[in-house]
């Protein structure tokens, strides 16, 4: 560090005229370094006088030329700073007007984190999804929405209707869930190809999204506690009345068995148990006769209670369906098993974070069946 007074009278005036006249300010927050330094404070007192961190007082001390103004300046300035290279940006404009497919991946669409994350590996220039769409939206892309709605699809009395009654029975549900449970129930699938209305497109201009999304895709069956949003999903071939009646089978059992371990005897579940209202869409193999007669033989605490006509939005499945889309499609996956092991973790182990109050957009109505 050098001494006390080591500026000489022509650099004293030199660097003081800096400071006045000057309208960079950091080049003017580098010269008070070393006016303040030429006074004999420290490290630290410049460092607090300026509300600048230590280290850059400290570098600035030692390479800084009193005679050079020049050696005050970042090389940063010069444009050094920039990741981002002219090659970069051609490289990237590049790819987002290819498919994923032709690079070798089986999902639909490319997202910021997804293009940050190749882009990464084919260039070693480590961006943010945040960053990457920042540069997309300089160069005019955009990334949009197509929107539709069920609304003109709905009963709206038979919907107020079902919504009233739902929430006595959330009510209820929540004041005595050792009286009775609410499970939302669904079917998803969960495709390599993830369709995403939203892509990068030139603005002022629409591509057209083509529904081939059957390649490498992960059929899930399963529902999510109203109470405590406990949430339990099975891996199914297909979607039909056979699969249909084996998981609510696995669904009936899971409970009886959390019941058995709460100290109680599992031949008392039917008449001691609690009720367990099973809210879920009209697909046809949920409403077969004899499935419905089968589960009210054999599992005779579950009821089955259907939702209106094309209002998904009462069913808080749809959130964790697409709560769980919305965060595959930023990861990069070749394979069923990947994307399998994904989910399980997502969907049974707890790893999926879901914001329970949210609104769900273009899903025709936001979910409210909370």
């Amino acid at each position: 560090m050098p001494a006390k007074g080591f500026l000489t009278p022509g650099q004293l005036e030199n660097l003081q005229k800096t400071v006045r006249e000057s309208d960079d300010k950091h080049l003017r927050e580098r010269v008070l370094i070393l006016l303040l330094m030429n006074d004999g404070k420290t490290y630290q007192e410049i460092s607090d006088f300026l509300g600048c961190s230590y280290r850059s007082v400290a570098y600035w001390c030692v390479h800084a030329d009193p005679d050079n103004l020049e050696s005050l300046k970042d090389k940063r300035e010069q444009g050094n700073h920039r990741k981002v290279t002219d090659v970069y940006i051609e490289l990237l404009l590049s790819v987002i007007e290819k498919e994923p497919s032709e690079f070798g991946y089986e999902f639909g669409r490319w997202t910021g984190e997804r293009l940050a994350t190749y882009m990464a590996e084919q260039t070693g220039i480590e961006l943010t999804g945040k960053q990457v769409r920042r540069i997309l939206e300089q160069k005019k892309y955009a990334y949009l929405w197509a929107k539709y709605t069920l609304e003109d699809r709905q009963d709206s009395k038979k919907r107020e209707a079902f919504k009233e009654k739902l929430r006595g029975y959330l009510e209820a549900s929540k004041a005595n869930p050792d009286k009775l449970q609410i499970w939302f129930w669904d079917e998803s699938g969960f495709s390599l190809r993830v369709i995403r209305r939203r892509i990068w497109v030139k603005k002022g201009s629409r591509k057209k999204v083509t529904g081939q999304r059957s390649r490498g895709k992960v059929n899930v069956m399963g529902g999510v506690r109203y109470h405590d949003k406990k949430r339990t999903c099975f891996f199914i071939d297909k979607g039909n009345s056979v699969s249909f009646y084996e998981q609510i089978k696995n669904l009936y059992a899971s409970i009886k068995n959390e019941w058995i371990s709460q100290g109680n005897l599992g031949d008392t579940f039917i008449t001691s148990g609690m009720k367990i209202l099973l809210i879920l869409d009209n697909a046809s193999y949920h409403k077969k006769k004899d499935i419905i007669e089968k589960i009210e033989q054999k599992m005779p605490n579950i009821q089955l209670y259907f939702l209106p006509p094309y209002s998904p939005d009462f069913n808080l499945a749809e959130l964790v369906w697409h709560s769980a889309k919305e965060y595959i499609v930023h990861r990069l996956f070749k394979s069923v098993p990947d994307l399998q092991n994904l989910l399980d973790r997502l969907l049974n182990d707890g790893e999926l974070i879901i914001k329970w109050d949210r609104k769900i957009k273009n899903k025709g109505n936001a979910v409210i069946a909370t």
